[in-house]
């Protein structure tokens, strides 16, 4: 990844009078103090964030410090969400090490990269000193009032697109597979043999030495990572989600919602952002009080329900977004992104919504 050595620094001007920092080492320094770290999907590799790097850096000038991920490259995708999470934690930390002016961080995600970056903060948050965060007799953390950094910096965007936050198994959480029970649950039994452990912790059927699922207790702070708390510690959580077409994701898993709580919308095309179709604010809940009913089928709807109510403990901003009228519709999944700045450029009003509110 490079030399992520300090620089000592030195104020000098740059071009165009722009205020840049000289090291005496000759190495130039960004003046911006917010790390923005970008990871992929599965499969996937830094060159995917390409567009959105750029615009980032375009419309935010000397505000941000765009890093993409490079430590799970492609295949390496498939080793599962926690040894990527552990990769990403350590990389991020390294780049930090290495740029002494940072004093935020933010994150932007796409698919199961959301994921990972869920668990790599479990690993970078530091708690306050000034809060516990539980007693070791089993009291619930307050996740609504706990603080704290990660690796050190105030914490203040996490956003993931098109993100299984509730793993892929059960009712058309992967849309390619039609809704259908019997595939649904043959997949569950074959996923590890595509994706390796990464599959197993998308259809939580993961079970290392006896535990629950990794998604599962990615909703709890446990042993040394505070998944939890580190969510909670960012100023805003947001979930772009595509609403159809997306044939890898589906819509109720990315937006972390039930299925009655799927909102229906008229469709009223926005001039600046013509795929963003509906937005809303959730606060956070306390799953003691929920007392709606549940209609389960066996302990995947009840595992679902879970993970609904432990993300739902904290806030977030939904945005919901449609390509029903792109002729590459199908390619949803990508298009979000912007993966292919050439074939996937219709979902660039998505990223401008991102950056736009991203110093709000």
């Amino acid at each position: 990844m490079g030399d992520l050595g300090v620089c000592k620094e030195e104020s000098i001007n740059g071009a165009g009078g722009t205020d840049m920092w000289s090291s005496s080492d000759g190495c130039t320094v960004s003046p911006a103090d917010h790390l923005v770290v970008m990871v992929h999907g599965i499969l996937g590799s830094n060159t995917n964030w390409k567009f959105a790097e750029e615009h980032f850096v375009k419309m935010l000038p000397d505000k941000v410090l765009v890093h993409c991920s490079e430590r799970n490259i492609n295949r390496l995708t498939l080793d599962g969400v926690d040894v990527m999470g552990e990769r990403l934690a350590e990389e991020v930390t390294e780049v930090i090490k290495g740029k002494p002016n940072l004093r935020k961080i933010s994150f932007v995600a796409h698919s199961i990269g959301g994921l990972v970056a869920r668990y790599a903060i479990g690993r970078l948050f530091r708690p306050s000193r000034r809060k516990s965060l539980g007693d070791s007799e089993g009291q619930i953390p307050d996740f609504e009032n706990s603080s704290g950094t990660i690796c050190g910096l105030e914490a203040m965007n996490f956003i993931t697109i098109a993100t299984p936050h509730l793993g892929s198994r059960g009712n058309r959480q992967v849309p390619f597979l039609f809704g259908l029970t019997a595939v649904e649950k043959l997949a569950c039994h074959v996923i590890h043999l595509i994706f390796r452990r990464t599959g197993r912790h998308l259809f939580l059927v993961d079970s290392d030495d006896g535990k629950p699922p990794l998604l599962q207790r990615m909703i709890e702070d446990c042993d040394d990572l505070y998944f939890m708390s580190a969510l909670r510690a960012f100023k805003r959580r947001v979930a772009y989600s595509n609403v159809a077409y997306d044939h890898i994701v589906g819509w109720r898993t990315s937006s972390i919602r039930r299925n009655s709580e799927l909102p229906k919308f008229q469709e009223i095309p926005s001039e600046i952002y013509p795929h963003i179709v509906h937005e809303e604010t959730s606060n956070g809940e306390n799953p003691d009080k929920c007392n709606e009913a549940i209609i389960t089928d066996g302990d995947y709807d009840m595992i679902e329900e879970n993970l609904v109510r432990g993300l739902r403990r904290v806030s977030w901003e939904k945005v919901d977004v449609s390509f029903h009228t792109s002729k590459q519709k199908f390619a949803a999944h990508s298009i979000i992104q912007v993966k292919d700045p050439v074939m996937h450029s219709e979902g660039a009003d998505v990223i401008h919504h991102v950056i736009d509110r991203f110093l709000t």
